[in-house]
């Protein structure tokens, strides 16, 4: 979706406001002892109370039952797509929770995702967390008005995969949003290595668009796996996964980040 007037703008960027407040009152409710469905009943009652809805429970693809979930909750080696089904078994110390969160505000879509660790995190789940993070910043800064959509896969994927030696998911990756959850153009993690394979990589960041970009690192190999008709998607070695996303709209001047104050929050809480 491309916008120009100041109340489209405006929309867009309160409804990712809503999502980041949501996040921030996550950091000081994450602790060791919540099961995913605690956490969940929380996201909704939070969105509930910003006067917003989530876009995400009862979303339906073809394929799979409608989601289950206010936000989805990914566990350790789960990618994306998690639910509060998955799994009854409390969070821990060491674990890390990456929940993205989407709402339906006046009209208009919020979506990010943030990933954290659970009191404590070994060193390569730390370094996993720094890259993920950085990764989306040096994306989101080749966003830049008349750049094709292949600059960010090029920043993240130099990042992500040739300096830090961690993997990136194939066939997942960000879209545009709007008053949609979903819509043109898919903006991939990595660039293609054969004709057809990502289409819009060609076409280029235009002022006044809408995306949301998110990088999904695993530490280990990048294949994934789910069972059929079901949501989670996981790491088919078990290695661990970080999702991190972000809101941005295209301007004149540059990368405007909706949901920039996610970068304040801690990587560690509870």
């Amino acid at each position: 979706m491309v916008i120009s007037r100041p109340r489209d703008i405006e929309g867009a960027a309160a409804a990712a406001s809503i999502v980041v407040q949501v996040h921030e009152q996550l950091v000081t409710y994450l602790e060791p002892g919540r099961t995913l469905a605690d956490i969940d009943t929380f996201v909704g009652a939070t969105i509930k109370s910003l006067r917003a809805k989530s876009c995400f429970l009862r979303y339906r693809i073809p394929g799979h039952p409608p989601f289950p979930s206010h936000s989805c909750l990914s566990v350790n080696d789960c990618v994306v797509h998690g639910t509060h089904l998955m799994s009854t078994t409390p969070i821990a110390p060491g674990d890390l929770v990456s929940i993205d969160i989407g709402v339906k505000h006046n009209g208009w879509i919020g979506d990010a995702a943030w990933t954290y660790a659970i009191c404590e995190c070994t060193d390569e789940a730390r370094r996993l967390m720094d890259v993920g993070r950085e990764s989306l910043r040096r994306g989101i800064a080749a966003m830049q008005p008349g750049a094709k959509l292949l600059a960010w896969a090029e920043a993240v994927q130099g990042c992500v995969e040739k300096e830090a030696g961690f993997s990136l998911v194939r066939g997942l990756g960000g879209h545009g949003y709007g008053k949609t959850l979903h819509g043109p153009p898919f903006i991939s993690n990595v660039v293609p290595t054969r004709p057809g394979e990502w289409v819009d990589s060609t076409k280029e960041f235009v002022e006044g668009m809408l995306v949301a970009v998110e990088p999904m690192l695993n530490a280990g190999r990048h294949d994934v796996e789910s069972d059929p008709g079901e949501w989670p998607i996981r790491t088919a070695d078990g290695s661990l996964s970080v999702h991190y996303e972000a809101d941005v709209l295209v301007t004149a001047d540059g990368p405007r980040n909706l949901t920039a104050r996610l970068d304040e929050l801690p990587d560690v809480v509870g």
